[in-house]
């Protein structure tokens, strides 16, 4: 039997997002030659191996951590189903590393590729999948395991979506296994926010490219941490996401929270960081599991996500969700817009529609804990609709409970990468206080696209929130700004910098602007008075008039008499009808949020007929010239031959 290829390679210095890219990339593409053609079989199949190799990283980390400080360590798994046993590549070389029971690294992998072809997949099919199964439910009950730590519970939970080995031939396998182990926590440049939400964000972007699925699954993750930047979330403050995806805002908002904790934070606030502060739920069984390992392999033990329907209500596994509170203290959110909904997701709603985005409005409003703020991404067609209840009534409930303080529009192609072109924005709100103004800034002029995405820097933050100076911007930001003569001295009014003056005079300028909404209802309900008077007085004539049909109907009064009189009716009624449906427009008219930037600096073009047409002919004699010279440069060398 041939030796397996020995592996002694340090593993790789993975030190950007683009390298981790093409490396996880070359993986890819050895599954897709062995039975996971399409990303919807091979990022489910990553998942667990990926999840796998980090764990064990993590929990070798953790046995050190705790040797050194002469704590008792207790590991999630133990031989042979750790990586570094059945895993990890072998060798016979001196210094090949040695695991702590002294064995050699990858031993059991060896044992079973000395024992013939089809062993490794027997032992995963048959062994090590069931083990791990059975660390959050007993075979023998289908009860959840009483004795199972949290991190074994959500192990098993990531494990269940695994039934077998989807790559079909043991090479491939082993190729993808050394591979995968060359991606080593400790390894990773620090600058970079390595997890496998980074992995995920290309892999599901290729399932949303097949499928037209993709950008329900993630959020770009600059996006994400401009939201949290604004939110700033601290610890003692809950964070849920109601429709979670791979757990990009809780993984984000759990980077943030520690960053701000210091560089030795006390041991109980890391206890209720990782254990009792985020909280989540997703429907998609492909998905969750990828939610939970992405959460795990950031640091946050105990991601308490919820498996099921937000919106039905209906759990699938609800087990590791058993604490969270009723409401939350911060939520942020990117829920599905362009969904519809059943009947058996309306029916738990108060303003029924199948727009999944509005449901989700509604949901967020009974979950967010008075005083706490939220933070979501909302298609265009949300904010502007008033001409279905649903939306209006959804909107003055926000405005009517919650202090809508800032509104960000975002540029159209923020999510082209997920294969949504839908425009978008960012909603900031406050529970207990109705609103009173509400602040504007427009990044919508900004151009963005596959290869030039929306950067943190384009919200003016750098990576830890702080405010960027302006040399720092991106020049698609100041370059105009600084053209203008008059801005000469000033800072560049970015996101980051205006914020702290939302609402306030200060808050205005180019890009950021205030609206008085209770100003716009009071000027709404003045014009709605008059015609709803007008209503009333009709209603009160067509109750006289009704009365009289009726007696003329009792004293059997000429046909034509009753005849003339009920038309008279029906067209008070529809008069009344109509002036109501005019009032009511003026009201829905209210709770059109779109921003509509008033400060926008317009270019004019004031060019008479005959200077446009002079200009285009000067163009076209550049052109001319120009041929004519590359002409002659063309002509020369046949002259010299």
């Amino acid at each position: 039997m041939a030796r397996p290829k020995r592996n002694d390679k340090a593993p790789k210095a993975i030190a950007s997002t683009q390298s981790l890219s093409a490396f996880v990339k070359s993986i890819c593409d050895v599954m897709r030659r062995s039975n996971c053609a399409s990303a919807l079989q091979y990022v489910p199949e990553l998942t667990w191996i990926l999840f796998l190799r980090i764990l064990d990283a993590q929990e070798a980390r953790e046995a050190e951590q705790a040797e050194v400080s002469g704590n008792d360590f207790s590991p999630a798994l133990r031989s042979p189903y750790r990586w570094q046993d059945w895993a990890a590549p072998w060798s016979d070389k001196a210094g090949h590393p040695k695991i702590s029971d002294g064995k050699v690294q990858g031993w059991k992998r060896q044992e079973l590729f000395a024992a013939g072809d089809g062993r490794l997949f027997d032992f995963i099919n048959k062994e090590l999948l069931p083990h791990l199964h059975a660390l959050d439910v007993d075979p023998r009950t289908n009860l959840p395991n009483p004795a199972a730590s949290p991190k074994q519970r959500i192990i098993g939970r990531i494990m269940t979506a695994v039934e077998r080995v989807r790559v079909d031939d043991e090479a491939n396998l082993r190729d993808i296994l050394d591979r995968v182990h060359e991606i080593s926590i400790d390894h990773i440049d620090d600058q970079h926010f390595f997890t496998l939400s980074q992995v995920y964000e290309d892999l599901l972007l290729k399932m949303g490219e097949k499928n037209s699925d993709g950008g329900q699954f993630f959020t770009p993750r600059e996006v994400i941490r401009a939201m949290v930047h604004t939110v700033n979330p601290s610890l003692g403050k809950t964070v849920y996401d109601p429709c979670c995806g791979t757990g990009g805002f809780l993984a984000v908002a759990y980077e943030h929270v520690e960053r701000k904790l210091g560089k030795i934070p006390a041991s109980t606030d890391i206890e209720k960081l990782k254990h009792d502060t985020f909280f989540g739920r997703e429907k998609e069984n492909l998905v969750f599991p990828i939610a939970l390992a992405n959460l795990v392999l950031h640091g946050i033990d105990q991601p308490n996500l919820w498996h099921g329907n937000s919106l039905t209500r209906r759990a699938t596994y609800a087990e590791l969700f058993r604490h969270a509170p009723a409401q939350f203290d911060v939520i942020l959110t990117n829920p599905p817009f362009g969904g519809k909904e059943g009947r058996d997701a309306q029916k738990n709603f108060a303003f029924e529609t199948g727009a999944t985005q509005v449901l989700f409005v509604q949901d967020i409003l009974s979950e967010l804990a008075p005083g706490g703020t939220c933070a979501i991404v909302l298609d265009e067609g949300l904010l502007f609709r008033t001409n279905e209840s649903a939306f209006v009534e959804t909107k003055r409930k926000l405005t009517d409970e919650c202090d809508l303080w800032a509104i960000v529009s975002l540029p159209g192609g923020v999510f082209s990468t997920a294969g949504a072109g839908v425009k978008t924005n960012l909603l900031f709100f406050t529970k207990g206080k109705k609103t009173e103004r509400i602040w504007y800034y427009d990044l919508s002029w900004v151009k963005v696209g596959k290869k030039t995405p929306l950067t943190l820097a384009h919200f003016g933050f750098g990576k830890d929130g702080e405010i960027l100076a302006d040399d720092a911007l991106p020049a698609i930001l100041t370059t105009d700004w600084l053209a203008d003569e008059e801005n000469a001295g000033k800072p560049f009014p970015s996101y980051a910098r205006m914020l702290q003056h939302h609402g306030q005079a200060e808050g205005a300028s180019r890009y950021s602007w205030t609206v008085d909404f209770t100003a716009r209802r009071a000027k709404a309900r003045e014009e709605m008075q008059p015609l709803q008077d007008k209503a009333a007085g009709i209603k009160a004539t067509v109750v006289d008039l009704k009365e009289r049909l009726k007696q003329l109907k009792k004293a059997k009064a000429d046909a034509k008499q009753i005849e003339t009189l009920e038309t008279d009716i029906r067209e008070q009624e529809k008069a009344a009808r109509d002036l109501e449906a005019e009032a009511a427009a003026i009201d829905a008219a209210v709770f059109d949020l779109k921003a509509v930037n008033p400060n926008a600096v317009a270019v004019i073009d004031d060019r008479t007929p005959g200077e446009i047409i002079e200009s285009i002919a000067a163009q076209g004699r550049i052109v001319a010239d120009a041929l004519a010279r590359l002409n002659q440069l063309m002509a020369a060398p046949e002259a010299q031959a």
